[in-house]
């Protein structure tokens, strides 16, 4: 037999959730090797997103096997109510599974999703979301341009051309295009000829500018946009991730970018902040035995191999 009555029965209101949520997927196995800044990145995203979004939000954190330091700094960050929801898998769900739940389970209108290395700049959050309440039939936006494959973009393309001012430029500055390629462990001289040849198309409409294109690293997106595209069913953890991009493009949703970086990817170390991204920095790398193409071809299959039969 029940004894008394539920306390919460007497509670009359509940708290409502923000109109966004700002979702990060963690996923840190152990802090060494290939992971050894990873906290430190993490710390510095989480931070760095709170500073000035330009709009409230509540923060989501889906972990996604991490090892106990990492899952100790999110619960830390959970109890003194710096993150708002808290989800803690004991294994390595791959991107898919998680979006499956954070995209289902995200109690905001919008999502604001983004990997956990992202460097946030003032604002991001509110000029992201005023190119998705401005422009119709919007399926992402990300909050830094930079070139991505025109595939991906094309129904984008075809919608402005008829709608909007659209214009096929050099947009996006040497330097913006160059440090972001830069965090995805290129050189400078990868990405002349790349530059070179290829094209940005900015996009006005309605007083607000884009930068046609967007990613599934960093975008923010209505919720009931994205349910649209569940589940996801990938068979390997990373390389399926495009999934999102090319199906939203299939569907004719437009794929938008803010016009000036917003939003910086760390990788996994700090070296962005601490100036190691300079000309200086790529000549010391090129002329390190290290940098060498066939040793760092076989240094990097030996570490893909190690890590594949601890955490495979």
């Amino acid at each position: 037999m029940r004894k008394g009555q539920n306390p919460a029965k007497s509670i009359k209101t509940v708290a409502k959730p923000e109109r966004i949520t700002v979702a990060v997927l963690t996923y840190l196995p152990f802090l060494s090797g290939f992971y050894e800044e990873g906290l430190d990145v993490l710390k510095a995203s989480l931070e760095s997103m709170r500073k000035d979004s330009g709009l409230p939000f509540d923060l989501m954190a889906f972990d996604n096997g991490s090892c106990a330091e990492a899952r100790d700094y999110l619960i830390a960050e959970k109890e003194v109510g710096r993150i708002q929801y808290l989800l803690l898998s004991d294994k390595n769900v791959g991107k898919g599974g998680a979006w499956n739940m954070i995209l289902a389970g995200a109690p905001g209108e919008i999502i604001a999703y983004a990997d956990s290395d992202i460097l946030y700049y003032p604002k991001w959050l509110s000029r992201s979301v005023e190119i998705l309440e401005t422009f119709p039939n919007v399926g992402m936006v990300t909050a830094r341009p930079y070139r991505t494959p025109p595939a991906f973009y094309s129904s984008t393309i075809e919608w402005a051309q008829k709608n909007a001012t659209c214009v096929e430029e050099q947009f996006i500055p040497w330097k913006t295009f160059l440090e972001f390629n830069l965090s995805l462990g290129q050189t400078e001289e990868d990405n002349v000829k790349v530059y070179d040849e290829t094209r940005d198309w900015r996009i006005d409409y309605q007083g607000v500018t884009a930068i046609a294109g967007a990613s599934h690293w960093q975008f923010a997106a209505y919720k009931s946009t994205l349910q649209e595209f569940l589940p996801f069913d990938m068979s390997r953890p990373m390389g399926q991730v495009r999934q999102l991009d090319e199906r939203m493009n299939e569907k004719g949703l437009l794929r938008l970018m803010v016009s000036d970086p917003l939003v910086m990817n760390l990788s996994n170390t700090l070296g962005y902040l601490r100036g190691e991204m300079g000309q200086e920095k790529i000549e010391k790398k090129s002329s390190s035995i290290w940098q060498f193409s066939p040793i760092k071809k076989v240094l990097l299959a030996i570490y893909n191999w190690i890590f594949k039969r601890y955490y495979g």
